[in-house]
């Protein structure tokens, strides 16, 4: 209700107290690419040049000036009562954000890598430095992804908010907007959430957040969704795609970006035209059928090749059939999804540009042209 109110916060100038802040060159970080390039969901932008969502069940909002991270923490309600401000507790604070943006990572003698085994990232990649890979929950990306399945950017986030509304713990409201922790696992298993979920507009996905919640529970556990980060990638692939309605490329994706596979390459329609198109890799089949995406994620041989970091030239045709994922870690090494990160997101902006001067009105709303999966 009104009682629990709480203003949004734009930048420290504000109020000073309420913000803390870590170096972060933009080299090394843009707020604005990374947080609205189809990795996550749950982030707006609150004013210009502040992003504001929810990472470890509390509410931030963000901000990059001057080679400086800047952050603060909303506090929670309790028991209906308006949240109170709080000070970040700085060292926690920073941590989670350190993790989260995995900043330990240095990226631009990566950038460099990457540049000097391919002369085409190095040419993309010069208008899109500091996209990097987030480190997310592993439940929150399992089943974002999972919504993400013939979808819009601008659609999936709409979704994952009506989820989050249905079935997570309210945090706080800012500015009278109810913001919303991401559901739990039990919260999602419920009896009725599939007939809830279509409710909502979730049409087919609805049984597959339903049975996925419900497989997790009985099985894995969240602990045990976690513990795949520490299991090689292809057995974490597996694992995930036992559940319902999780295939290869979601999979890929939560590898990469939740279970700390940096090797995964997420591998969509579109990723795969790249590659004949623009890197001459000879592939087997003319669409993405679940076959063809067999030959593009799992040959054996190429997977070593790539994770050994050593090259792997485009093919030439009549050559055995490499796959997508397998070509991608032969080019750019053990940290190939990051570096495909850089390419898809530098191709989804240039979409958008493309959709903005056909259309101003969905330019306006930072809406994307291009569907996420096949």
């Amino acid at each position: 209700g009104a009682a629990a109110l709480m203003k949004l916060r734009d930048g420290p100038s504000a109020c000073p107290s309420l913000w803390r802040s870590l170096p972060c060159p933009s080299d090394e970080l843009r707020l604005d690419l990374v947080l609205s390039s189809g990795q996550t969901f749950r982030w707006w932008e609150s004013s210009p040049g502040a992003w504001t969502g929810v990472l470890g069940e509390r509410v931030w909002t963000l901000r990059q000036e001057r080679d400086r991270l800047w952050y603060t923490v909303y506090g929670a309600e309790q028991d209906g009562r308006p949240a109170q401000a709080t000070k970040p507790d700085g060292a926690e604070a920073e941590q989670i954000l350190r993790d989260y943006f995995q900043l330990d990572v240095g990226l631009p003698a990566l950038y460099r890598a990457w540049g000097a085994a391919d002369p085409l990232f190095r040419k993309v990649a010069k208008g899109f430095p500091g996209v990097r890979v987030l480190r997310q929950d592993p439940v929150e990306c399992l089943f974002s992804f999972i919504c993400t399945s013939n979808n819009h950017i601008s659609r999936i986030t709409a979704m994952i908010e009506r989820l989050c509304q249905a079935f997570g713990r309210r945090l706080c409201c800012l500015d009278a907007r109810p913001v919303h922790a991401f559901p739990s696992l039990s919260a999602l298993a419920g009896a009725d959430t599939e007939a809830r979920l279509r409710a909502l507009g979730f049409g087919y996905r609805a049984k597959f957040v339903s049975g996925t919640a419900q497989a997790i529970v009985e099985g894995l556990g969240a602990e045990g969704l976690c513990r795949l980060r520490s299991v090689p990638y292809a057995e974490a692939r597996r694992e995930l795609c036992a559940l319902p309605g999780v295939g290869t490329k979601v999979a890929d994706c939560v590898c990469l970006m939740a279970l700390d596979k940096a090797e995964a390459v997420p591998v969509d329609t579109h990723v795969w035209h790249i590659a004949r198109q623009r890197y001459g890799a000879t592939l087997g089949g003319r669409s993405l059928t679940p076959r063809a995406y067999q030959e593009i994620g799992e040959s054996r041989a190429g997977l070593r090749r790539g994770i050994d970091g050593n090259g792997a030239g485009p093919l030439s045709a009549g050559a055995h059939p490499l796959s997508t994922g397998d070509f991608f870690r032969g080019l750019w090494g053990p940290r190939a999804g990051w570096a495909q990160a850089v390419l898809f997101c530098a191709d989804l902006r240039k979409g958008q540009e493309l959709t903005g001067s056909r259309d101003q009105a969905r330019r306006r709303q930072g809406r994307d042209s291009r569907r996420l999966c096949p």
